[in-house]
């Protein structure tokens, strides 16, 4: 292990141990091993993740999911048939996380007090202490009424988006496009009276707005790029930029390719061909970094084995511990070592000391 420390906003790591049955305690190398023939995924033996490689990288602190969507008939989207079913699979989910306590492997972070001391912690040892997570719902479609939302809080839920791919029971996510309706202000109205951080990644323009003028508690975006960049509905204009950057938000940047190159095929495009690799990221945070004018508003959200693997990540990156590679390519970008820290850490760090105060 070596490098600065990192945090990164978004993994999967629940939906990679549950549903791809990844035990994310082995090295990423015997992982796509026990993977090899196999193609009910498309990112089989592509993996980049595993609890060794986060230490290996530093990457000590992170944004953890739960990830289980709702699909109503007709839907070509994958999830579960209930919200019933969606409910009790995040469940699972949680009783991962809570499994890799027990091992020793990871640790809940829920408060500002829990936050200083793992950060004291891990800057002690980092060899021994577990990889530290924050939990986050990503869409809400398991939440089956708001006393299910109350019931996360206390499990130790802070931060949820609202939406997914698709119209959803909440809001409308990625791909699709439409108001809240009136279930989805009674959750935003509950996530402000809960003091849940709100995510804005996956909201559709209209829901985004329209969230955003009925909420005035804390939001980041955990795993969003720019559209300015790459002209996709999923990720962010200018104007949706400079109003995270507004509220005091923060925006991580994700690395899945096709969010960083434009004229990306999914399925057929290769980090080669293309020519993606973490340079392009920066590209990204340098847009947003440009827009802001100054480097308080972007971080990283990864978004690794996302339902994707090396296969679609950038070319100079083998696992998540290869995001050490990013602090030279920041200074060569003419970034200092403060604003460098800012991005790898600091930011989202000092977002979490300020709303948990």
């Amino acid at each position: 292990m070596d490098g600065p420390f990192i945090f990164d906003a978004h993994l999967d790591l629940s939906m990679n141990a549950m549903e791809w049955n990844r035990d994310l305690r082995l090295p990423v190398h015997e992982i796509r091993q026990l993977e090899k023939g196999m193609t009910d995924k498309p990112d089989r033996s592509n993996n980049t993740v595993s609890l060794p490689a986060m230490r290996e990288g530093n990457i000590g602190l992170c944004v953890a999911t739960q990830i289980a969507r709702y699909v109503k008939r007709g839907s070509n989207l994958p999830g579960w048939h209930s919200p019933e079913q969606a409910w009790a699979q995040t469940q699972a989910q949680l009783e991962w996380y809570r499994t890799m306590e027990v091992c020793g492997e990871m640790a809940q972070i829920t408060n500002l007090q829990g936050l200083h001391n793992h950060l004291d912690t891990w800057k002690k040892d980092a060899q021994t202490t577990p990889v530290g997570y924050i939990l986050s719902l990503e869409g809400a479609d398991s939440i089956i009424d708001m006393g299910y939302l109350e019931r996360a809080y206390g499990n130790g839920l802070r931060a949820i988006g609202p939406s997914h791919y698709g119209p959803g029971t909440y809001a409308y996510g990625t791909d699709s496009d439409g108001p809240l309706g009136q279930r989805g202000r009674e959750l935003i109205k509950k996530i402000e009276e809960l003091g849940l951080i709100l995510d804005v990644t996956h909201l559709s323009d209209t829901c985004f707005w329209e969230a955003l003028d009925m909420y005035s508690g804390a939001l980041w975006a955990s795993h969003n790029n720019c559209r300015a960049l790459v002209h996709h509905n999923r990720q962010f204009s200018d104007e949706q930029i400079k109003e995270i950057i507004d509220r005091g938000g923060v925006i991580g940047v994700a690395l899945d390719a096709w969010m960083l190159v434009p004229k990306w095929q999914r399925g057929i495009s290769t980090p080669e061909d293309m020519g993606v690799g973490l340079k392009q990221a920066i590209d990204h945070m340098d847009h947003i970094c440009q827009l802001a004018g100054n480097c308080d508003h972007v971080g990283i959200g990864t978004d690794l084995d996302g339902a994707f693997g090396k296969e679609q990540s950038p070319r100079d990156l083998d696992t998540i511990a290869d995001l050490r590679k990013l602090p030279q390519l920041l200074k060569k970008r003419g970034y200092s070592n403060y604003n460098v820290e800012q991005i790898l850490n600091k930011n989202f760090i000092s977002f979490l000391q300020r709303v948990w105060q």
